[in-house]
């Protein structure tokens, strides 16, 4: 059984014992949180495709961390200017642990 639940502007197909990395979500380590914007629900035969959510679905899973990623270099340059920019990002991430598919 899995599902494709959409969050931080993102779509993720997602099964029970599946960890993942989404964008930051609210919340403590070990805090439960429900995804209720489901958009497909696979259980072998059966598919349950939303317009645009599948109403009554809703996927659980639990936060096993809150972090931030690698950083990222963005380098900027114009040639004969003398202009040179180097900027670094850390994008905050949430890892989830999925729980259950109702």
């Amino acid at each position: 059984m899995y599902a494709i639940v959409r969050t931080g502007g993102k779509q993720y197909q997602v099964a029970a014992g599946d960890t993942l990395r989404v964008e930051k979500l609210q919340g403590e380590v070990g805090d439960t949180v429900e995804f209720s914007d489901v958009l497909l629900v696979a259980d072998g035969e059966n598919i349950r495709i939303g317009t645009p959510a599948v109403e009554g679905a809703k996927v659980v899973a639990k936060i096993v961390e809150q972090g931030k990623a690698k950083k990222v270099l963005v380098f900027k340059k114009k040639k004969r200017k003398g202009y040179r920019v180097l900027r670094g990002h850390r994008q905050l991430f949430t890892a989830l642990s999925i729980q259950e598919i109702m």
